[in-house]
């Protein structure tokens, strides 16, 4: 994965009101940075890289922190106050148009798309960056890269998950054969990612690449489901 994308200035300066408007409200609104992100659907530590810069802000979620803290956009973002301008001249001309949501989950280490390899560790703090999507996961979502082949479908085929796409993984979900899913082994240590299936009365962890050299694994006792893929997105600089 590249390096974190680096913040404009006047990016930098949106958080830094934001989060002196937030220092200066929290008290008498009664909120903390918990009770905004239950109003998100994300983590706290997200709602902190917002307020100390490390992550964009954007419609949606600026729009749900002017909300709490009872300001106007425009008090901390004056240019997403003008994107919103728009979208609500738009939608004023269209008023079917729907409003999108957006989810923000943390990235970790890179997925193994073929056995199971050694992989950092899955806590919040070692985030190598926080990735928007409009799916809603619960709060223990989180994305991984797929790095290696074997999860490439032939051509034609979909899906196909090939290197680079980004996997939001959410443990709380249950995996029934048929879905895609990260295993793990040596206590999680160790992952993969692939398509969990039933065959010949045993578990296996299937590729979708029909080339010889990726083979079905065994799911047996030392193996375990560490969470249901519920999508998959490219990384927004693949196409800046």
């Amino acid at each position: 994965m590249e390096k974190r994308k680096e913040l404009t200035t006047e990016q930098l300066e949106d958080a830094k009101r934001l989060k002196a408007l937030y220092e200066s409200k929290k008290k008498t609104l009664g909120i903390t940075q918990y009770t905004i992100a239950d109003d998100l659907g994300i983590s706290q530590g997200a709602v902190g890289h917002y307020l100390n810069g490390r992550n964009a802000l954007n419609a949606p979620i600026a729009s749900v922190f002017a909300k709490a803290l009872q300001v106007s956009i425009s008090d901390f973002s004056p240019s997403i106050a003008r994107e919103v301008s728009g979208y609500a001249a738009s939608n004023t001309e269209d008023p079917q148009r729907p409003v999108i949501l957006a989810y923000t989950y943390p990235l970790f280490s890179t997925v193994q798309a073929g056995a199971f390899a050694a992989v950092g560790s899955y806590t919040e703090k070692d985030a190598k960056d926080w990735i928007s999507t409009t799916k809603k996961a619960s709060d223990s979502a989180f994305w991984l890269e797929v790095s290696g082949h074997s999860m490439t479908a032939p051509q034609g085929v979909k899906p196909s998950f090939p290197e680079g796409m980004l996997i939001l993984v959410d443990p709380q979900e249950n995996v029934k054969y048929g879905d895609f899913c990260v295993a793990g082994t040596h206590n999680d240590t160790e992952v993969t990612f692939k398509k969990f299936v039933w065959d010949d009365g045993y578990r296996w962890l299937e590729p979708l690449n029909n080339n010889p050299r990726y083979q079905s694994i065994l799911f047996d006792d030392n193996c375990r489901i560490i969470g249901k893929v519920v999508k998959a997105q490219w990384p927004e600089e693949t196409f800046s």
